[in-house]
């Protein structure tokens, strides 16, 4: 592993991060969105992630890093999906969206869960941060050793 790579795994999980930040901000302002552009109401997005870089996984790692040449791993987004699970029906007659009956479909948004995520992903932004910060640091002070 270069010395660099730690700050382009950090990189990459920063990009990750910032992305389902956004993702899940979406999914907060659309939690009342009964009508879309492309018609319905609103369906929760997810932001699938996978490893990028490297070969394999925990055991590749540690073969490269006991000599082996690799190239930095990190992470990736490999896209923004709409979530399968069903939407909610709610019983609202006066809604202008409403059905014959009366019920109105309503997104699958759960405000609780997303802002419970958006703490999980701003914590993860925050300790990728750290060891950016961290990484700097010991970059610092190798040069300060070699002068």
């Amino acid at each position: 592993m270069g010395i660099l790579d730690s700050l382009s795994i950090s990189a990459s999980a920063l990009t990750a991060e910032r992305t389902r930040m956004d993702v899940t901000a979406e999914n907060l302002a659309n939690a009342q969105t009964t009508r879309t552009d492309a018609g319905g109401a609103y369906r929760r997005k997810v932001v699938e992630l996978a490893q990028d870089g490297g070969q394999g996984g925990f055991g590749a790692q540690l073969a490269s890093a006991m000599g082996s040449a690799s190239s930095a791993g990190g992470v990736k987004v490999t896209g923004i999906v709409a979530d399968s699970t069903p939407l909610k029906t709610v019983y609202d007659p006066g809604h202008p969206d409403a059905d014959a009956n009366g019920y109105v479909q309503m997104p699958n948004v759960e405000p609780v869960e997303e802002m419970v995520d958006l703490i999980t992903e701003s914590r993860s932004y925050e300790a990728n941060v750290t060891a950016m910060s961290s990484a700097k640091t010991m970059f610092s002070r190798t040069l300060d050793l070699l002068r």
